[in-house]
């Protein structure tokens, strides 16, 4: 790929904050648009089985609008009982994600290459795909449980047939997950849950890439190549071949060695506006590429929940404190009874204290705690300001 010349350089700062306002973390949020409008907005929300104060899902709206409810959060995302007017789909992404359902026809690139060679090599019976959606046909929305069976033993990934058939089936397409029941999923066939207009493959694998890398410039403001295919794990090959003709512009940054693109439009106006002083979820797109986090924000951050526990640095599920645009602490929570403990807190330097103390109030009102304990501070001399500090908001 030859890369055209770059009409514009932006600074380090400039960046920066292009991305925020990029990821709805600069400027006046839309609260009209809710919890949709972020969909829409990032593209894509990422999905984990870790909860701590809440799901990641649910912690990637709260971190933009503050305080919503998950009843609020769950009805955006899934259409439970067969809603009309479906406004996600669950995918293979970045990771496991929801998505905007207007992207269904964008992912088909994806779902051939899946058919073409099936992912897991679980075993699959003879007869039991074909029998799923048999079932489902005149059952579903089924639970895998309930189609027959999730696991043949308590392992996580010892599935059984039937599981396994389903899984694929989404994969394929041709089965969806219409809603979570105990963050288990609900499948029924793509047929009745996806609106007819967009329940396709028609479009080629140039297009579909096109459109992902536009929606990933889009939704960065700014990045690389690597940041750009990142996002909804492209190859970089696959980037390459429609880079050019995407929409977004080359551009360079002041201090990133590799050339960068951005969105046309991210580049209209200066990027103005309120900074949000939130706990961030580590699944949160705003940080999902260490290499990317570091070059922006000069901080370096990676989850620990499967890092043995003697190892960890930070603590288990460490959510980064964005305060003023920059990315200025940690917090390992937990929750005890209406008391949100702050296990492990790591401040960078005694100016962090007060937007620290800030993020961690706001969020023990978001899930409904009374109280906030702070048991470790990496600086012991700044653990009586930040209780100090929250005592204060207390009164």
């Amino acid at each position: 790929m030859t890369t055209p010349r770059p009409s514009t350089t932006l600074s380090a700062d400039e960046a920066r904050r292009i991305a925020l306002r990029a990821q709805g973390l600069l400027g006046s949020p839309d609260r009209r648009a809710g919890v949709r409008g972020v969909l829409r907005h990032l593209g894509a929300v990422q999905l984990d089985t870790i909860s701590v104060l809440a799901r990641s899902h649910e912690l990637v709206p709260y971190a933009r609008l503050g305080a919503v409810g998950r009843k609020t959060v769950e009805s955006a995302y899934w259409h439970p009982g067969g809603m009309a007017q479906p406004h996600a789909f669950e995918y293979w992404s970045h990771a496991a994600c929801i998505l905007p359902i207007e992207e269904w026809p964008h992912f088909a690139f994806r779902r051939r290459a899946y058919r073409d060679r099936p992912h897991w090599n679980h075993a699959l019976p003879d007869g039991t795909y074909d029998q799923v959606i048999k079932q489902l046909r005149a059952d579903g929305p089924l639970t895998a449980t309930e189609l027959g069976g999730a696991k043949k033993t308590s392992e996580w990934w010892d599935w059984s047939g039937t599981k396994v058939a389903v899984e694929r089936a989404l994969m394929y397409g041709e089965v969806v997950c219409v809603e979570r029941r105990g963050w288990k999923r609900v499948y029924d066939l793509a047929e009745r849950a996806i609106p007819p207009a967009l329940l396709h493959d028609d479009l080629d694998d140039r297009e579909c890439l096109r459109r992902l890398v536009r929606l990933a410039g889009e939704a960065l403001g700014v990045g690389t190549r690597a940041d750009i295919a990142d996002y909804h794990r492209l190859r970089g090959d696959q980037v390459d071949a429609v880079l050019a003709d995407s929409g977004l512009v080359p551009v360079t940054v002041e201090g990133w060695a590799k050339p960068a693109w951005a969105d046309p439009a991210a580049l209209e106006t200066p990027p103005r506006g309120r900074h949000r002083t939130t706990l961030l979820s580590p699944f949160d797109s705003l940080i999902w590429e260490r290499a990317r986090t570091e070059r922006i924000f000069g901080f370096s951050h990676r989850l620990e929940a499967y890092v043995p526990k003697p190892k960890r640095v930070h603590g288990y599920f460490a959510m980064p404190v964005l305060a003023g645009g920059r990315l200025v602490g940690r917090v390992d929570p937990a929750r005890e009874g209406r008391t949100l403990v702050a296990k492990q807190v790591t401040l960078d330097g005694p100016k962090a204290v007060p937007a620290v103390a800030r993020a961690l109030l706001e969020a023990a009102t978001w899930v409904d705690c009374t109280n906030v304990r702070v048991e470790r501070v990496d600086a012991p001399d700044l653990r009586e300001s930040l209780t100090r500090e929250l005592a204060r908001a207390l009164d």
